[in-house]
C-alpha cells in the first residue's frame, strides 16, 4: 500500500476536501495502512492492542466479508462483542462491505440474509452460503462452534480469560481466531496475553499488532474522519496536533488517555480497584438504569417495594458535590442515579438531596460531615431526622471501612455501576498505601474532575444499604485494638 502523502503534496484528488489535516491517505485507498495491514495478515492467531474508536472493527468487518464472499463452502465466523449493540453495529458494517464489494448476491442468484436466531444471536449468511454470526459476550456462546473467531473489544468483556479458552478450540479445524482491544488495567488477561506476545518469547505463536491514536493520525485517520463530520463541526478546524491535543484534554484523567489512546495500560498495583473489577460491575451500553425521584416514587413494576439507598460526599470550591443512590435488590446494589453538582450554592446541593430523601422508598442516606459538609448533614437531619440521615466523619479508619467492603462489592460482583469514563476515573482514583504502622491509608490526587468524590458517595451509599442489615453508625477505635478489629473483619465476609 502507497504511504499516506502530506496534504501540500496532494494534487489527485478534485475539488477541496473537508477539514485540516495534514496527513492523507493514497487516494485509491478503502483502508489506512494499518487496517490494510491487519485485513492482510493470515496468520492463525492475531492480537491487536489499539486506540479508541480508529475503525478497527470496520476493518475486521470488512475482512471477514471480503474472504467470506469468495468461494463456496467453508467455515463461518463467530463474533463475540462486548454488548448487544455492539453486534449490531458489526453486522451493519458487514452488510455495508457487502453491498459496496458487489456481494449482496451470488453467482447463482442468492441474496444475503440476515436472521436472529433463537438464543439471541445475529446472523449474516453470505451468498456464499457462508454465515458470520454475531454472538454474546458471555463466554458459553463460543462453545461447540467451530471457524473462525472475532473478539471485540477483548478487555471489555467480564471475564477475558475464560472467553479466551472457550473460543480457541473453535480454530481446531481451521480458521483463525482474531483479538483486538484497547486495554483494561495491567491486571487484565489481555495485557497478559499482549506483554507474553512482546516481551516473553511470544509463545502462543500470535501476529502482534500496535496503533495509538499518534500512530493513526500518522496515517491519515483524521483526515477519513473530518470526510464524514458534519459542516460546522469544530474538529474540521483541526489539525493533527490540535486533534491530539482535543482528545487528551476531553479524557477523564491522563491515565485514562494513556490507556485509551496511547496502549499504556492502567496500572493495577497500586489500584484500590482494578480496571477488571469495575468492568465486570458496569452496565452494558443502552441498558437502562437511571431513575428520577419522580420514577422512584412510583412502585417497582411486578415486584416489592423499592429499597433505596443514597451516600453523598460534599464539596465546595474545588470538588464536586455528588449524590449517588442506589437500589438493593437481593444482595446486589443497582446504581439508579449519580447527580454531580460542581460550584453549585448549598441551597442547590440541599434542594438535590431534599427531592430524593422526599420519596418514601429512600430508606437511608449517609452524608459526609466532615468539613463543609457539617452543617449541610446537620440541615438534612433537622428536616428529614437522624434516622434516615447519618453523619459520616472521614478519618483514616473510617476511610478504611468504607473502602473496604466497595472493593468486597466489586470482587463479587455485588454492585452495578454506569459505564462512564468519569465514574470510572474516580473509581480508580483510590489509591491504597500501607503506613510504618501496617495500616491502610486511601489517597486519591486531586485531578480536574474531583478528588475521588464519585468514590466516596458510591462508598457512603452501600454502607447506607448495609446499615440496614447492620444498624449503628460507624465505630472508631484507638490503638491495638483498632487493627486487631480491622484483621478479624477482614477475615470474614465484609459484604
Amino acid at each position: 500500500m502507497n504511504a499516506p502523502v502530506r496534504r501540500a503534496d496532494w494534487s489527485r484528488r478534485p475539488g477541496a476536501a473537508p477539514g485540516r489535516a495534514k496527513i492523507l491517505p493514497p487516494a485509491s485507498s478503502l483502508l489506512l495502512p494499518y487496517q490494510a495491514r491487519w485485513v492482510r495478515d493470515n496468520a492463525r492467531l492475531k492480537l491487536a492492542e489499539k486506540a479508541r474508536q480508529i475503525g478497527w472493527s470496520w476493518a475486521a468487518a470488512y475482512r471477514l466479508v471480503s474472504r467470506g464472499s469468495v468461494g463456496r463452502g467453508g467455515l463461518d465466523a463467530w463474533v463475540s462483542s462486548r454488548d448487544e449493540i455492539q453486534a449490531r453495529l458489526f453486522l451493519d458494517d458487514c452488510r455495508h462491505f457487502l453491498a459496496l464489494l458487489g456481494h449482496t448476491a451470488g453467482p447463482e442468484g442468492r441474496q444475503a440474509i440476515t436472521a436472529e436466531l433463537a438464543d439471541g444471536a445475529r446472523c449474516l449468511e453470505l451468498p456464499s452460503g457462508r454465515r458470520i454470526h454475531a454472538l454474546s459476550s458471555h463466554p458459553d456462546a463460543q462453545a461447540g462452534k467451530r471457524g473462525d473467531r472475532v473478539l471485540d473489544e477483548f478487555a471489555l468483556h467480564p471475564d477475558p480469560r475464560r472467553l479466551y479458552s472457550i473460543a480457541y478450540p473453535g480454530i481446531t479445524w481451521g480458521g483463525c481466531l482474531e483479538i483486538f482491544s484497547t486495554h483494561r488495567g495491567t491486571d487484565n488477561f489481555f495485557h497478559e496475553l499482549v506483554r507474553e506476545a512482546r516481551h516473553l518469547g511470544n509463545p502462543k505463536g500470535f501476529s502482534l499488532h500496535r496503533v495509538t491514536l499518534a500512530d493513526a493520525l500518522e496515517q491519515g485517520f483524521l483526515w477519513k474522519l473530518q470526510q464524514k463530520l458534519p459542516p460546522g463541526d469544530p474538529r474540521l478546524e483541526m489539525d493533527e496536533a490540535d486533534y491530539f491535543d482535543f482528545i487528551r484534554r476531553g479524557c477523564a484523567d491522563e491515565e485514562s488517555f494513556q490507556q485509551e489512546y496511547c496502549c499504556v495500560p492502567g496500572d493495577d498495583q497500586g489500584a484500590w480497584l482494578s480496571y477488571e473489577m469495575i468492568a465486570a460491575c458496569e452496565y452494558a451500553a443502552g441498558e437502562p438504569w437511571q431513575l428520577t425521584p419522580a420514577e422512584a416514587a412510583e412502585p417497582a413494576p411486578g415486584g416489592p417495594a423499592r429499597a433505596l439507598y443514597a451516600g453523598v460526599d460534599v464539596g465546595r470550591d474545588h470538588d464536586l458535590t455528588v449524590l449517588w443512590v442506589v437500589e438493593r435488590v437481593a444482595d446486589v446494589c443497582f446504581t439508579r442515579a449519580v447527580e454531580c453538582l460542581r460550584d453549585a450554592p448549598f441551597d442547590a446541593q440541599e434542594a438535590a438531596l431534599a427531592a430524593w430523601l422526599e420519596v418514601p422508598a429512600l430508606r437511608r442516606c449517609c452524608v459526609d460531615a466532615t468539613g463543609v459538609g457539617r452543617q449541610f448533614c446537620e440541615r438534612a437531619q433537622q428536616r428529614f431526622g437522624p434516622a434516615r440521615v447519618e453523619r459520616i466523619h472521614f478519618t483514616t479508619a473510617v476511610k478504611e471501612e468504607l473502602a473496604c467492603p466497595v472493593r468486597a462489592a466489586f470482587e463479587s460482583r455485588r454492585v452495578r455501576v454506569p459505564a462512564d469514563p468519569a465514574v470510572r476515573a474516580d473509581l480508580r482514583a483510590i489509591r491504597k498505601e500501607t503506613t510504618a504502622a501496617g495500616n491502610l491509608r486511601f489517597q486519591a490526587d486531586r485531578g480536574r474532575h474531583g478528588h475521588a468524590d464519585r468514590f466516596w458517595a458510591l462508598a457512603l451509599a452501600l454502607h447506607a444499604a448495609r446499615q440496614a442489615e447492620d444498624p449503628g453508625p460507624i465505630r472508631v477505635f484507638t490503638g491495638g485494638r483498632l487493627a486487631r478489629v480491622l484483621a478479624e473483619r477482614r477475615q470474614r465476609a465484609l459484604w
